[in-house]
């Protein structure tokens, strides 16, 4: 098929020069955030402690645009627009009738798509004469991205990986301190939060929800020098990767196919956010047909598995009460290798569109995923890391479908980072050494029954 083109680019000029704002299209607004003590709607004075008031108005905005400042787009320039592929040698492989087009984000400085929030975070941050940002990280690409942004910025960056994923991956470890951050493994001795959790379980593996909470506190307990900054889960975060799919849409129209289903994996929400917001908005302000679908692990299955309901976002219970669909904040996950994955709950943007029916929900499990991946690199030449490929085995699976209903189907899929700093992740599936897990149903009803109590 030499004729046949794969790859779909799009020039500089065409980088948006806006984030798209899914809030004043939903069809029934967002339940509001509130005081972990209080339990009332938090308001911008909460929230100043941690974020610079530039990230707050783009936290509760009701603007559907909301224009991207120079200095960010002129970082863009680095990457973006990222490429659209379309994967014709897993489709041969896979003998459906099926197409397959992927946004592939690993091309970034940082190997994923965190970088799309990274540098505005930074720049907002930086305007507000910030000396330095503490945040968590999973599997350390979002860790990685904030690093590379403060760099750009002249920001002190201080990072707190979840230890699992600081013990499996060192080399993004590395990463992080090569571009000047500080790199602890949580829990650590550091925060009270980091004692109180080590007092209890010693062992601890960590979690997000654990990671967040110690660079909360080391933000609010800074005296104003260090803000806090998160790479998935509130709602700027998800308006700042919409870049992804207003992009994908533009290189759509150049291959003349619409998408029949987007699909993205879901963590926290950032990646899912970034390739089907901008479908959100076709399906409900243009009457496009098209399921959108956000897979998640059998083994943090927040969307398929847990409640929604108000629930604390860190371990610690100093971040805000969310409404979303929870595990339970004392929820710690499985030492599986999708370290991004790997949180109690998620976006409220998320929450709400699932819950309205407006997108789906999957969970996929682990060995699943890196059997996907695997069929992935040997046909289209990218080892993936393990959190997209939870959406690449639901797009086998759609394609799989397709074939056996012998229907035409276009799928698109954010393959969101590359897995060369997931070798030991690889090297353990290669050598069965990897095992699939489930969150027993004993231990979810245990979490809920820890949720905090709000009065309707």
């Amino acid at each position: 098929m030499p004729d046949q083109p794969i790859r779909f680019d799009l020039p500089q000029s065409a980088i948006p020069t806006h984030w798209y704002n899914v809030q004043p299209d939903l069809p029934r607004p967002l339940p509001p955030v509130l005081h972990p003590g209080t339990k009332q709607p938090v308001g911008p004075a909460d929230l100043s402690p941690l974020f610079p008031m530039a990230l707050i108005g783009q936290e509760v905005s009701q603007e559907q645009r909301i224009e991207i400042p120079d200095e960010v787009r002129e970082i863009y320039k680095l990457w973006r627009p990222t490429p659209l592929l379309r994967a014709r040698r897993l489709e041969k492989a896979l003998d459906t009738p099926a197409k397959i087009y992927y946004k592939y984000e690993g091309v970034s400085p940082s190997g994923s798509h965190k970088l799309n929030t990274a540098a505005p975070q930074a720049y907002y941050n930086k305007a507000e004469g910030v000396q330095g940002l503490t945040t968590e990280t999973g599997a350390g690409q979002w860790g990685t991205a904030l690093s590379q942004a403060c760099t750009f910025f002249g920001l002190e960056c201080v990072v707190y990986m979840v230890k699992v994923s600081y013990q499996q991956k060192p080399y993004r470890r590395v990463m992080m301190q090569t571009f000047g951050s500080t790199v602890y493994a949580s829990p650590s001795e550091n925060t009270n939060a980091g004692r109180s959790i080590l007092a209890q379980h010693p062992d601890s593996t960590g979690s997000l929800g654990i990671a967040i909470s110690e660079a909360v506190e080391a933000a609010a307990t800074s005296g104003g020098k260090y803000k806090y900054a998160l790479g998935s889960v509130l709602n700027h975060v998800l308006m700042h990767q919409t870049v992804i799919g207003q992009e994908a849409l533009q290189q759509l129209e150049m291959t003349g196919d619409y998408p029949d289903v987007v699909v993205g994996c879901v963590g926290g929400g950032s990646n899912f956010a970034g390739i089907g917001l901008t479908f959100v908005h076709e399906k409900l302000k243009k009457g496009k047909n098209v399921r959108i679908v956000a897979v998640e692990p059998a083994a943090c299955p927040s969307l398929t598995r847990g409640r929604y309901a108000y629930d604390f976002g860190d371990t610690a219970g100093m971040a805000p009460l969310v409404k979303m669909y929870t595990l339970g904040a004392q929820f710690v996950p499985p030492p599986f290798h999708a370290g991004g994955l790997r949180y109690h709950g998620m976006a409220s943007i998320v929450c709400e569109l699932y819950d309205q029916g407006i997108i789906e929900a999957v969970s996929v499990p682990q060995l699943d995923t890196f059997d996907a991946a695997l069929r992935f690199a040997k046909s289209e030449g990218i080892i993936p890391a393990p959190e997209p490929s939870h959406a690449i085995a639901q797009v086998i699976r759609e394609a799989l479908d397709a074939r056996e209903k012998g229907e035409a189907r276009t799928i698109l899929f954010n393959l969101c980072g590359h897995g060369h700093f997931d070798m030991a992740a690889y090297e353990a599936y290669l050598g069965g050494r990897l095992e699939n897990y489930e969150y027993p149903q004993e231990d979810i009803d245990a979490a809920m029954a820890s949720l905090p109590i709000i009065e309707a």
